[in-house]
Formats: C-alpha cells, structure tokens, sequence
C-alpha cells in the first residue's frame, strides 16, 4: 500500500473490521475505520454519502458491519428481528455499494463479507444462511457492474471475537474448544486470520467476484 492509498472500513472499530485496520496501519496511508460510533449507520444511506462527500475518494472499501440475526425453526421466526439483521447487513452492503461506487478510484477495491453459513446447511439458521448467500450470489452482479473496480466478498468461519463477549467465560472457551476439534485445521480463527483475506483482495490485482473463504475447513467437514 502506498502512502497516499486511502482505505475506508465500515465496522472497523470492532473485532475483524478493527484487526483489519490494524493490519493496514503498517502499510501507510490513510484507514477509516467507519461505524455508529462516530456517526456513520450503514442502514442510513445519507450518513454515508455525507461521508464521502465530506471525504472524497477513495481506493478501497471494506464492509465488515455485522447484525443480530435471529436464530431457530422458520415456523418460529421473528420476522421483524429478521428485517432488522437483514436492513443491517445486506441492504447496509448494498447501500455502501452503491454509494462508494462513485468514490472508488479506478483500480481500487470493494470487499464485502458473508459467513460459511451460506454454504453450511445448519438447521435453525436461515436468516444467516439466506442473507450470506444473497451476499455470496451479489458480489458477483456487482464485480460486473462496477469493473475495473474489483469486488470480493470474505467469508468467515467461526471467529473467536467479541460477538461471544455475552457467553461465560467457561462456556465461550469450551464451544470454540468443541469447534476446534471438528475443523480440519484443529483450530478457531482469530479477527487477525480472518483480516488476511481483506488483505488478499486488495493485493491481488486479478481477483474479482471471488468468494474467500477462511472457515479452518468448516465447508469440508
């Protein structure tokens, strides 16, 4: 990255969208780490074009922002929480698509994120499944769409962040022990693995429409 690349992450103040940052930061430039917290809600389009208006352009974008998505049996769904995650996380994706389309200098870079549930049939998890895979098909439109700006998506697996900060101590640390035995590489990914991915679509110039997975195998097992 040179000294005068610009890089935005919207959720970037908290677990991958922050280890991400932190991976940038060595690289030089300039990274904007972009949430609620100073004034930027990705389910609020005007929050975000008067970002990039009061900012300008850019070289890559980075959607990291996540969601509650409810779980359980379709027959039993929440339907407005479902909308909620939904608002947040795929149309927030399709919103800064649409918005940082216009800032994204040619040759930059927009980089989504879905989740390995969008591949992994679990019962009880549809509207985790349905949003990622929605992600999944979409990045695809859009790396047409918006060439030569080049579009990805990650998709992580079970990631041990702050997302399971509600869970006891005990209980957190025996799932991700259990999780680990099952994936292939015997272990759970840290935001720090996972940041490598975003790294990866912005660094290789001929990757585009690319889902990247970094499950430790979830998919396969």
């Amino acid at each position: 990255m040179s000294d005068s690349m610009q890089t935005v992450i919207f959720g970037g103040n908290t677990a991958i969208g922050k280890a991400i940052a932190e991976a940038l930061a060595p690289r030089g430039g300039a990274v904007f780490s972009l949430g609620r917290s100073n004034g930027v809600d990705v389910s609020n389009a005007a929050t975000v074009e008067n970002w990039f208006l009061a900012n300008g352009e850019v070289d890559n974008v980075i959607f990291t922002a996540g969601s509650q998505a409810p779980g359980g049996k379709v027959s039993e769904l929440d339907i407005d929480a479902a909308k909620t995650a939904f608002e947040i996380k795929f149309w927030g994706s399709v919103k800064v698509a649409q918005i940082a389309a216009k800032y994204i200098r040619t040759g930059g870079t927009l980089t989504l994120t879905s989740g390995f549930l969008a591949r992994k049939t679990v019962p009880g998890t549809f509207v985790k499944t349905t949003m990622n895979a929605a992600l999944e098909a979409g990045v695809k439109i859009l790396a047409r769409e918006l060439a030569p700006v080049r579009v990805n998506i990650v998709s992580p697996g079970l990631t041990d962040t702050e997302a399971y900060s509600g869970m006891g101590e005990s209980d957190r640390n025996q799932m991700f022990a259990n999780a680990a035995k099952a994936l292939p590489v015997g272990r759970v990914a840290s935001p720090q693995d996972v940041a490598q991915g975003y790294l990866f679509a912005i660094d290789c110039p001929s990757i585009t429409g690319a889902v990247i997975d970094i499950d430790g195998g979830a998919l396969i097992s």
